[in-house]
């Protein structure tokens, strides 16, 4: 999914392990619930992903 438009989209409780979002645009997307690592560990590359008011996993939004 790189570079992918996922703007608004709906990801929650998706399975997001290994996933290369680098370059996506996630802009106020909802990833409430998503399977994005293993306790502290992040395992979804998201270099250079657009986050702007994206719900992350755990609730928060980003600004």
């Amino acid at each position: 999914m790189l570079q992918a438009n996922l703007r608004r989209a709906n990801l929650q409780q998706a399975k997001l392990i290994g996933a290369d979002l680098s370059g996506a645009d996630l802009r106020e997307a909802d990833l409430r619930g998503a399977q994005v690592g293993f306790g502290n560990r992040i395992m979804v590359k998201l270099t250079g992903a657009i986050l702007t008011g994206a719900t992350l996993p755990d609730g928060r939004v980003h600004s």
